[in-house]
């Protein structure tokens, strides 16, 4: 209704919508290296946040940008807004105000507002006993990114992922529960597990991989990207068993791979990932945002 200009924008969702809300900050030498590329940096900005709202089943509508610089730096700034601009037009995100200040170093926050049918929001609580776990795309390429950044198809994943909105819609009349694959997949299906109070078994031989890990022929480099690297931005969501016909439907129809990776089961929130011999495997915890960098 009012976007940039005044104090506050006025927003009003559509009858029969609910507004869903997701702030997401990134700070220089935390979540990107210091000389990041400013186009790829402004993508990467709104894409994390389109993300959560993808994991909701929410379309985006809105956001704000409050940014601190060390500098005005006018062709900085002009890259990183075509960045974040390219992949607003592209899903409709009018940006509607925010802030500027000079800090001490590099920090982008953005705030995102969706619309989502009132009552069909996915939630991380929605998991039940028997349910399939899915995954969307390739997992593992932004991490390894970061421990071979000359392996270039896995340095645009870290760079500019693609945000899952498509598929966010379609899952509301499909899943049960969803997360976006952030912090790493054992991780954020942690997450899904507590809030729901299920369990789970994980197949590592089922997790679909990035294709980059064929330049680096390192088992253990592999798993733990593959089960706890994060920044894939993929959506991981669990479905009935009855709901796998729809869901390879909509596969096909986005051209986007999904694979079904295991199962929830009912018991202790704890997640089980079992190797090709259906042997117990060991794992590492997703990224933790308050460990040294």
């Amino acid at each position: 209704m009012l976007g940039v200009g005044d104090d506050c924008a006025l927003l009003a969702a559509r009858a029969g919508f609910e507004i869903a809300v997701t702030t997401d900050m990134l700070v220089e030498g935390r979540h990107f290296l210091p000389g990041a590329d400013a186009r790829a940096l402004g993508h990467k900005a709104l894409a994390v946040s389109l993300s959560d709202l993808a994991a909701t089943g929410a379309v985006p509508r809105w956001a704000t940008l409050a940014i601190a610089l060390p500098a005005a730096d006018e062709s900085w700034l002009g890259a990183f807004a075509q960045g974040l601009f390219a992949l607003a037009d592209r899903h409709g995100v009018d940006l509607v105000g925010g802030d500027t200040t000079r800090g001490p170093l590099l920090v982008v926050n953005i705030t995102a507002f969706g619309e989502v049918p009132a009552g069909t929001a996915l939630l991380r609580s929605g998991a039940r006993p028997g349910d399939d776990i899915w995954v969307s795309g390739e997992l593992g390429g932004a991490a390894l990114a970061l421990a071979h950044p000359e392996i270039g198809e896995a340095a645009k994943r870290l760079h500019e992922p693609e945000p899952r909105v498509a598929l966010g819609e379609r899952l509301r009349e499909l899943a049960h529960a969803a997360i976006d694959v952030s912090d790493g997949l054992a991780g954020d299906l942690a997450h899904i597990l507590e809030r729901s109070r299920v369990g789970a078994v994980v197949h590592y031989e089922q997790v679909p991989r990035a294709p980059a890990f064929k330049h680096v022929k390192d088992a253990a480099l592999e798993k733990r990207c593959v089960l706890s690297g994060g920044d894939d931005y993929e959506l991981l969501f669990t479905a009935p068993q009855s709901r796998r016909a729809p869901i390879e439907s909509v596969a096909r129809q986005l051209r986007l791979a999904l694979s079904r990776i295991g199962a929830i089961r009912s018991g202790a929130s704890s997640l089980e990932v079992l190797d090709a011999d259906g042997r117990p495997m060991s794992y590492r915890g997703g990224f933790d945002h308050f460990a040294a960098p």
